[in-house]
């Protein structure tokens, strides 16, 4: 496998080494007055929580938060960021600075996964650290007051969807490279674990930018974001903002796109069928967010608009599912619904039937459902050509038991064997 950077690279990396140095080549004298709590302790992961953090950044306060940072080399973008935020002098300088970091985050993860940056002693793939420095640059961001106006929304905003991969991580439009695009999430379930990763996310860090060979020949290059697992961030169209561009015409558009998440254990699913409802109730977010429907009450997810019920996958199951090492691969036809002329919903085995309205796709009534939902209306209405659909990835299993210990032996294998998994079926993908 080779890799491909994109053009624009070079400038955003040097525009943020330029911020990192920024404070250091102002007069003191021009800087704008900054708000003492930017550079808080309490901002700092592993300190009691500050006033106004979600219930997602107060999970800073767990100690081990911040080894994760610091295991895999990354506390400088933590530590230098409000500084850097200080010295901006309009609201102009603040987009540009939080685009800026958040693509130099997003690429330094990128580069760590697939072993071009060194530091610390975490594995290579593991997820984690970009999660929980890009959380803990979101407590900076928020307590920043700087004098002139800002939108304090639309920062964070612009901060994610950079440190995601939604900002200048375009396909390089090479001629006769087939450009498949796919999506991970971040960990979830950290009440109950803290130390959770996602092998989803961990495989796209270790894919975006590859160029590899598919099982036709064709040679292909990958292009990958990570999505937060929040409601709120999917009502504000996150999941539009990321494929939108990928599914437009042109040598930069993608051929293929594949939505993954973590599953079910022991195994893969392709997924037949994503729902238009959000059912995933008592299961919040990782804000701590309800999805507001239930099994027997879903509600269909908002911003969504006119849709059907269910829309049927394209990509092709056949070659994906004939992969079966080391763990099968399954085409997974179940859904729930609620039958024309009823009101009780059932559980099908074999797809929905005609005129039934959906109360959960294969992948259920989460996250995982809607992004498959929401990628594949869009391409539908963009690109209705283009295959597309859902891979489930299985659980990631392997932490040791002593809750200081971040990782081990088993983790990492498993996380390793899970990314060879799904970078074969990937490799199998070539049908339109």
């Amino acid at each position: 496998m080779t890799f491909a950077r994109p053009a624009k690279l070079a400038t955003t990396l040097a525009g943020a080494l330029a911020a990192l140095l920024l404070p250091a080549a102002v007069p003191a004298q021009a800087q704008p007055a900054c708000s003492a709590a930017t550079a808080a302790p309490a901002a700092t992961p592993g300190t009691p929580a500050a006033a106004g953090v979600d219930g997602e950044q107060a999970r800073l306060q767990d100690v081990r938060t911040a080894a994760f940072t610091e295991r895999a080399g990354l506390t400088d973008f933590v530590r230098r960021f409000p500084a850097a935020l200080c010295a901006t002098r309009n609201a102009a300088e603040a987009e540009r600075l939080v685009d800026a970091w958040g693509e130099a985050l997003w690429w330094a993860a990128v580069d760590r996964a697939q072993g071009r940056r060194r530091g610390g002693d975490l594995p290579a793939q593991d997820d984690r650290p970009l999660y929980w420095t890009r959380l803990a640059m979101t407590v900076r961001l928020g307590q920043w007051s700087p004098d002139f106006a800002v939108d304090a929304d639309r920062l964070r905003q612009r901060f994610e969807d950079a440190s995601r991969g939604l900002r200048d991580n375009g396909f390089s439009g090479s001629p006769g490279v087939r450009r498949v695009f796919v999506s991970g999430f971040d960990p979830f379930g950290l009440d109950a674990e803290l130390r959770r990763a996602n092998p989803s996310g961990s495989a796209v860090l270790q894919l975006n930018g590859k160029r590899i060979t598919l099982a036709d020949g064709t040679r292909a290059e990958i292009r990958a974001v990570v999505l937060p697992v929040r409601y709120g961030d999917f009502d504000r169209g996150i999941v539009e903002r990321a494929f939108g561009p990928r599914l437009t015409t042109g040598p930069r558009a993608a051929d293929q796109i594949t939505t993954i998440s973590q599953g079910y254990p022991g195994l893969f699913t392709l997924e037949a069928w994503a729902g238009r409802a959000r059912s995933a109730d008592p299961y919040p977010d990782n804000v701590g967010a309800l999805a507001g429907g239930t099994r027997e009450h879903p509600v269909t997810a908002p911003g969504l608009g006119p849709g059907a019920e269910f829309i049927a996958t394209t990509l092709p199951a056949g070659a994906m599912t004939a992969v079966q090492q080391p763990f099968p691969v399954r085409l997974n036809t179940a859904v729930t619904e609620i039958p024309a002329g009823s009101d009780r919903p059932v559980d099908r085995e074999d797809g929905p039937t005609p005129g039934s309205r959906a109360v959960a796709g294969g992948g259920g009534g989460y996250l995982s459902n809607e992004v498959a939902y929401r990628s594949n209306r869009l391409r539908l209405e963009l690109a209705p050509t283009l295959p597309g659909g859902h891979l489930h990835t299985p659980v990631l299993t392997g932490l040791p038991a002593q809750p200081d210990q971040l990782t081990g032996p088993d983790l990492e294998q498993n996380e390793a064997a899970i990314t060879g998994e799904v970078l074969d079926i990937l490799r199998h993908a070539t049908g339109r």
